[in-house]
């Protein structure tokens, strides 16, 4: 998806949009355009639920969340994309968390309409979902295109948006 698509899917975000008035460093550009990057190879952020395994989730979660601590190493407390990436990997903390609370949500959480299932696809919506709004926070402030499979967990466009389209 072309950043200035994902420009009309954020409408409700508040996110100052670079050029007049902010133009941030390059070096966060560059970082930014580094997560972005890495997370259109993450399958566990867009992929159908009946594609995937709840194991294989869980284990691509963990890596997430160490490539995001990694890449908060080398950013500033004070940096504009601190607290993105920061709430993305209290998603993927609350996800673990959720998902490794009981043991059958991981193991039976491929089974069809097991309450394993419904707990996994809960943890995992939600974990998208904040993902969602921070890449489209993320695209518009540094703007980068992020993939369409990636794309998919942004937020939707208004209704408005939509019928021009």
């Amino acid at each position: 998806m072309k950043f200035p698509e994902v420009l009309k899917r954020i409408t409700g975000i508040s996110t100052p949009v670079f050029g007049v008035s902010w133009t941030p460093p390059e070096s966060e550009i560059a970082v930014a355009k580094k997560v972005v990057t890495n997370l259109e190879d993450r399958r566990v952020l867009y992929n159908p639920d009946k594609l995937e395994l709840p194991q294989h989730c869980v284990q691509s979660v963990i890596e997430i969340r160490h490539l995001l601590s990694s890449i908060l190493e080398d950013l500033s407390n004070d940096s504009e994309l601190n607290a993105s990436v920061r709430a993305m990997r209290a998603a993927c903390r609350k996800f673990l968390d959720d998902v490794q609370s009981d043991d059958r949500i991981v193991t039976y959480g491929a089974h069809l309409n097991h309450f394993a299932s419904w707990h996994f696809n809960s943890a995992l919506g939600e974990m998208r979902g904040v993902f969602g709004v921070h890449l489209a926070i993320l695209a518009a402030k540094y703007g980068l295109d992020i993939e369409d499979d990636l794309a998919k967990i942004l937020p939707a466009g208004t209704e408005d948006e939509d019928d021009r389209n």
